[in-house]
């Protein structure tokens, strides 16, 4: 109880809000009433739907062919773990977007990979940039058995769009990379600086765009990053003719640290991305669990029916 006193002639202090239906949530509402008639239909419809869904996946998936039309080239990794929480963490977004303050400063993410014992900042910085693959794949068609063919590949739009206009930027001067970069170092493993990853303008830098693709870490240890896709010209126009290819490697990157394996691989793409059957049996297997549910509910629900209507032997 307050014992505050109102003024004489003054009207009583109150804090109830006004009486009015809305104020006072007097609105008309509606409130489901759950049975097992109508909840164990939408589980079977559920169930169906996702099944559905799987099996269309499937066998999109299935449907991508390895040799026609346009065809992209990939590098893959088995045991490198991309997604392991200290490795995720360094590295410094601020630095990668071109803020000069972040590329004489790195962050403190990127320790141990941020300066070295000179004090020079590296920059790129961070474990994700020091490790970045660094092979050198070349593909060769072979008409007859004297004859060697370079396939063209291209190099650019092999990155998120959003990626190499907005997250990765080169610093100032723009036109001057060897000056934009003045004062810093490459990562410890690499072998060049970032401004000399590439010989064309628009592809060197923070914004080359091999650099780009591998700093999108993979959700799982063993992933696949393209690498190039096919410039589709003169005899290879309709994509890759039958026949017989070669691939010369430059090994670089070792994986026998990390118990790790290399592959190339080279597919083309549908609507829903490449020969990938994760999505598809995520839903059937969604579905097939949600039927199981689904039935498990029903048979629960028909025996405690009996019982509560008596039907049931004694």
């Amino acid at each position: 109880m307050s014992n505050r006193k109102d003024p004489p002639g003054s009207q009583p202090f109150m804090k109830r809000p006004d009486n009015t239906a809305f104020k006072q949530q007097k609105l008309p509402a509606w409130s489901p009433t759950l049975k097992a008639e109508t909840v164990l239909p939408f589980f079977f419809l559920s169930g169906v739907a996702c099944i559905m869904i799987g099996v269309l996946l499937c066998i999109t998936a299935a449907g991508v062919q390895e040799i026609k039309g346009d065809v992209f080239m990939y590098y893959g990794l088995t045991n490198f773990h991309q997604n392991q929480r200290h490795y995720m963490v360094s590295r410094d977004n601020a630095q990668l977007v071109g803020r000069q303050y972040n590329l004489k400063n790195p962050s403190i993410t990127c320790i141990p990979f941020d300066k070295y014992k000179n004090g020079t900042p590296i920059a790129p910085c961070g474990a994700i940039a020091n490790s970045i693959f660094n092979d050198t794949l070349q593909l060769f068609y072979h008409p007859d058995k004297n004859t060697e063919t370079p396939v063209p590949l291209l190099k650019t739009d092999i990155s998120w769009f959003t990626d190499r206009t907005v997250k990765f930027q080169n610093p100032s001067p723009k036109d001057n990379l060897t000056a934009a970069f003045a004062g810093t170092a490459r990562p410890f493993y690499w072998r060049k600086p970032v401004y000399q990853l590439s010989v064309e303008k628009n592809n060197n830098g923070f914004v080359n765009e091999d650099l780009i693709v591998w700093m999108r870490q993979a959700a799982f240890p063993s992933f696949k990053k393209l690498y190039r896709r096919l410039n589709r010209t003169q005899e290879f126009n309709e994509g890759l003719p039958a026949g017989n290819y070669s691939v010369k490697i430059s090994y670089n990157y070792p994986v026998g640290k990390f118990k790790g394996r290399k592959s190339v691989i080279l597919s083309t793409v549908s609507r829903l991305g490449g020969h990938s059957n994760f999505l598809g049996v995520a839903y059937c297997a969604s579905g097939a669990i949600i039927l199981i549910v689904a039935i498990f509910l029903t048979v629960v629900h028909l025996k405690f029916r009996k019982k509560s209507l008596g039907l049931e032997e004694e």
